[in-house]
Order: C-alpha cells, then structure tokens, then sequence
C-alpha cells in the first residue's frame, strides 16, 4: 500500500502560512509519502485555503511525489480555466500530476455561482470529456499551450462514493478511481471494486491495471482515549456534520497505532491501493507517527 498527505487546507486553529505548507511538504517528501493531495471547496464551515494554488507554491518542497487534486471541481472552475491551471500545475512539476475530479458535494458551492446543484453530474459528465481534450490538446480552436508533458495527458481519476452509477462513471470517463475514506468501509469498497470491474470489461478497460485510492482519510494516532474522543468530537464530528458515533463506526485511521493499522489493513485486503492521509492535528508529527508506527504494522499484516 502507498500513503500520501493530503494539503493542510483547513484551519482547525494553527492559521495558514506559507512556511507551514512548505514543512509539511517537506515532511512528506523525505517520511515515504508518495503523493502530495489537495481537495477543492469555495465555500466551506471552516477557512480553506485554495487547492491549486497551494499544490503550485509546494512544487520545489514536493521533491518526487505526485502530487493529486483530490478531487478538482470542473463544473464549478470551469473546465477551460481548469484545464489551464493544471496544465501548469503539469508544466512546472514535470509531469508529476495526476487530475482527480469530481461535481462536488457542496449545494453552496453551486449556488455561489447560480449553477443547479441537483444538475451537477450532468455537467459532469459534459465537463470531464472537455478537460480531457484540453488536456490532450485535442480542441483546435481552444490551444492552452504550454501542454502539459504527459503524454497523451495527465491521467483524470474520478470521485466516486460507490454508487452503481458513480462506478459506472469512473468506468466511462476515468484513468483511476478516488473513493471516500469517511463515506465508505472495506466491505463496502470491496463490493465496489468488484462493480467497478465489471464496469471495466464493459467499457473495454483492463480491471487488473486500473489504479484506485481512497482520499479524504482523516488521521490522528494517539494512545490516549480522552485525546482521540476529544479530536472525533470537538473536531471532525462539527466539521463533517456527523454524529460522533456514525464517525466511530467509519475505518478511520484515528487512535492508537495498532487500531490504525488494523483499520488500513482490512482496506489492503478489500483491494486499497493508495490512501491520502489528512492529519486532524499537529500535521508534521502526525506524518511522522504514522510512518514509524502505523505503516510498519500494515506492512507486517499485509505479508
């Protein structure tokens, strides 16, 4: 299994600064993180720094890992101006970019921009075949040169939650699939995978070869009950909008190391490939935790 951190987007108290960001992408780099992930909101409960933008100021920090958007909003940026931005983002990382997308699942968002929220995977699936082509260059009348270095163009993973339908989509328009790590269990991914195979065949793609990940994995390792109840309530249950208890039976990885790893091994064995860890707090000793005692145990448990 390989690990990436994602962007520490949200404020949950520290503030932003761009000294931060660039230790915590330090930190990834030289701690055996492969990605380096930044999800996309306008509006959110919380301050949230842009995505993007974030990702193009760390690329020097980034060093070699790949960095993600996890997921970018076509819909909501637009798939030219989109197309544009990542083509840059693709430019100046050397080739280092993979493009997740996805509708968004934010109804304020839509409305910001007087879009329709219950349109939104209809201009989806009209917008994810335009960013493609922009990416490829296969628009004549639209060249947003410089190209990216990729060739034919970055590869596009599609958020999905598991939905039938939405596993279908990964199938149609997809070069990999990002699913929820707090929208989902590893029966639930592995029903999912299987679905997702058989969408696969279908559209005449090679289920074996076909990259997953599972974004969005809130992490916070600690011994201590009081500190891991404290982060699950006051933290991640207000920011979510969830019960502290629907959050209990989720497979995070919050508490101490050896129920981490338990919980990341049952998503090794129901097919994960990839998780995108976001630490809750104190981001760099998080990454650091979870490297020394977390994924040596999913590695033990996975021989």
């Amino acid at each position: 299994m390989e690990y990436g951190a994602h962007l520490p987007l949200i404020d949950f108290g520290a503030g932003f600064s761009r000294r931060r960001l660039k230790a915590y992408a330090r930190a990834a780099a030289e701690s055996g993180y492969r990605y380096l992930c930044a999800n996309d909101h306008l509006l959110y409960p919380m301050p949230w720094l842009d995505g993007p933008t974030s990702l193009a100021a760390l690329i020097e920090e980034s060093g070699d890992l790949t960095l993600a958007t996890t997921v970018s909003l076509p819909v909501l940026r637009g798939p030219v101006q989109l197309a544009k931005t990542l083509a840059a983002l693709d430019v100046l990382s050397d080739g280092r970019l993979v493009v997740g997308v996805g509708p968004g699942s934010s109804a304020r968002d839509y409305a910001a921009l007087g879009l329709p929220f219950d349109d939104r995977w209809r201009l989806f699936n009209e917008a994810v075949p335009l960013l493609r082509s922009l990416l490829e260059g296969g628009e004549a009348d639209l060249d947003l040169e410089p190209r990216s270095p990729q060739r034919p163009g970055p590869p596009i993973w599609i958020g999905s939650w598991g939905s039938p339908a939405g596993l279908r989509r990964v199938a149609r328009l997809g070069d990999g699939w990002l699913a929820s790590a707090y929208n989902t269990t590893p029966d639930e991914f592995a029903g999912g995978r299987d679905r997702l195979g058989a969408a696969l065949l279908e559209a005449g793609k090679e289920p074996t070869s076909f990259p997953n990940a599972l974004a969005t994995s809130w992490l916070y390792v600690d011994d201590d009950p009081a500190g891991v109840e404290r982060v699950l309530a006051d933290v991640l249950a207000p920011m979510l909008n969830r019960p502290v208890d629907a959050l209990r039976a989720l497979s995070l990885p919050i508490g101490p190391a050896e129920v981490c790893a338990e919980r990341l091994s049952a998503f090794a064995a129901a097919g994960v490939e990839r998780v995108f860890l976001w630490p809750l707090e104190d981001d760099v000793r998080q990454l650091e935790l979870f490297q020394s005692r977390v994924a040596p145990l999913v590695s033990r448990r996975s021989v």
